[in-house]
C-alpha cells in the first residue's frame, strides 16, 4: 500500500510504497516518477535514507528516461505523413472507395469511411491496418521457420504489450507485439526466431540460444537494436 504523501529530496520527487512480500528495499521508475519500495514493516526513515544514498543513480535513470521519451515519435496522423514499416518510412495515402487498405512497397494506403476523418479516426484505422498486416506477416514467418526446424505451433496472435515483444506459451501459442513490424525486417526475423525456438526450449538455456543462433547468426546485434530502439516503435 502506497504512502499518501509525495516526498522530495533536493530535485527528486518520490513516494514510499510498502509491500508485504518485499524483503529488501528497492527503487523503481514509474510513469508518475520514482517509487521507493520497502517491506511492509520497514520504518519509513530507512526508505528515505535509501533514496538519499542512491540519489546519483536515480538522477541518471531519470535523465535517461527523459532522453528516451524525447526520442518517441509524435505523429499528426495526416495523409502524406510517413510511418515506419519494416524499417522504411512510407507515406500514408488515402485509398479510394473501391480500394482496400494495405501496406505496399512504397506507400501505406488507408481507407476510411469518413470523408474528412479526424486525427483519432485515422490513428484507429491505421492501428487496425498494422495489426492485420503484422498478423499476416508474423504468421507467415513463424510458419516458415517452424517448418524448417520441424516444430509446430497452435496459433499466432498479435497484441500491444508494455514489456514484452513476444511470448510463447506452454500450449504452443506464439504472441507478438505488432509494433515490432515497424523495425527493420532482420529485427522482426530475430524476434520470430526467438519465439519459435521456445517451441523446443521453454527457457533461455545455452541450448535455446544455440538454436536461435543457428537460424539467426546475428541475433545478438538484432536483440540489442530492439532493446535500444524499441521505445521508438509506437503508433
Amino acid at each position: 500500500m502506497s504512502e499518501a504523501q509525495t516526498y522530495t529530496y533536493e530535485d527528486i520527487a518520490y513516494r514510499l510504497v510498502r509491500s508485504p512480500r518485499r524483503k529488501r528495499l528497492g527503487l523503481v521508475l514509474v510513469p508518475s516518477g520514482v517509487e521507493v519500495r520497502i517491506p511492509e514493516r520497514c520504518a519509513a526513515r530507512y526508505g528515505h535514507q535509501f533514496l538519499r544514498d542512491n540519489a546519483h543513480w536515480v538522477r541518471s535513470q531519470l535523465s535517461r528516461a527523459r532522453e528516451r521519451a524525447a526520442q518517441v515519435p509524435v505523429y499528426e496522423y495526416a495523409f502524406g505523413e510517413r510511418f515506419p514499416w519494416l524499417g522504411r518510412a512510407l507515406p500514408l495515402e488515402r485509398a479510394g472507395a473501391s480500394s482496400a487498405s494495405g501496406i505496399g512497397a512504397d506507400a501505406i494506403a488507408l481507407y476510411t469511411r469518413q470523408r474528412q476523418p479526424d486525427k483519432r479516426q485515422v490513428q484507429a484505422a491505421l492501428q487496425r491496418l498494422y495489426q492485420r498486416e503484422a498478423l499476416a506477416l508474423l504468421t507467415e514467418k513463424s510458419a516458415r521457420l517452424a517448418e524448417l526446424l520441424g516444430l509446430a505451433f497452435s496459433s499466432v496472435r498479435v497484441r500491444r504489450t508494455k514489456s514484452k515483444w513476444g511470448h510463447c506459451t506452454s500450449r504452443g501459442e506464439l504472441q507478438y507485439n505488432w509494433l515490432v513490424c515497424q523495425a527493420p525486417e532482420p529485427v522482426v526475423d530475430y524476434l520470430v526466431a526467438h519465439e519459435v525456438s521456445h517451441l523446443r526450449h521453454h527457457n533461455h538455456s545455452r541450448a535455446f540460444w544455440s538454436l536461435v543462433e543457428s537460424v539467426c547468426p546475428s541475433y545478438k546485434v538484432l536483440r540489442r537494436w530492439l532493446r535500444d530502439n524499441g521505445h521508438r516503435l509506437t503508433l
